[in-house]
């Protein structure tokens, strides 16, 4: 993987209560890391441990010099001086705030609810393909909600255009709602790269609204 795309890949961040507030990328978890406003938590074989910025790079230095297979789902940064894995979860040392109880709601969030399917058709698509639709127009009174916003295709977006489904003939495969977990992060959680993350998600809390 190429340093910039490692840079860019999310790291889960904890309060001191190992209670998951937020998700960075790797720059800003490196950062913390280095002005050691956070530590890393790594499991390994069900065991936790904690690193500093310091003891992390041993660590990488460590693997790497080692010749051993690399953990699935690791990627690493690249520097003049050493190697550095990004980590997958990192602790501020002294932030005790919980997460707010709410989901943003942004295009980013919608299109992650409905996985970048078309709501009508079902199809799949890549995001620039994918329009946002107001179920009932705005024209006739719609409003801009979660229950009232889904995914659609272009073709579907135009054949229905400012109709209400119905009378065009045409019908949702689920029906839109406000998701109570961040959706962004229920699509991570389906890659085995982020599963050390899922011990904690504890539902009480985890709702974490993205930038």
């Amino acid at each position: 993987m190429q340093r910039s795309s490692a840079l860019e890949s999310s790291v889960l961040v904890l309060n001191k209560f190992f209670t998951a507030i937020h998700i960075v990328n790797a720059k800003r978890a490196f950062a913390l890391l280095f002005k050691e406003n956070a530590e890393v938590v790594s499991i390994d074989d069900g065991q936790y441990n904690s690193y500093n910025f310091s003891s992390w790079v041993d660590v990488s230095l460590y693997k790497a010099k080692s010749g051993l297979p690399e953990e699935d789902g690791y990627e690493w940064i690249k520097t003049i001086s050493f190697d550095i894995k990004v980590p997958k979860i990192i602790r501020l040392v002294v932030y005790d705030k919980l997460p707010k109880a709410n989901v943003k709601f942004n295009r980013k969030n919608i299109f992650a609810r409905d996985q970048n399917r078309c709501q009508y058709c079902g199809k799949r698509f890549p995001t620039s393909e994918l329009s946002l639709d107001h179920i009932i127009p705005r024209t006739l009174g719609g409003k801009s909600t979660w229950t009232n916003i889904v995914c659609a295709c272009t073709d579907c977006n135009k054949h229905k255009g400012g109709r209400k489904p119905k009378e065009a003939r045409m019908k949702l495969i689920r029906k839109p709602v406000q998701p109570r977990h961040c959706p962004i992060i229920q699509l991570k959680l389906s890659s085995n790269k982020y599963h050390t993350w899922k011990q904690f998600l504890d539902n009480a809390y985890w709702s974490v609204p993205l930038e």
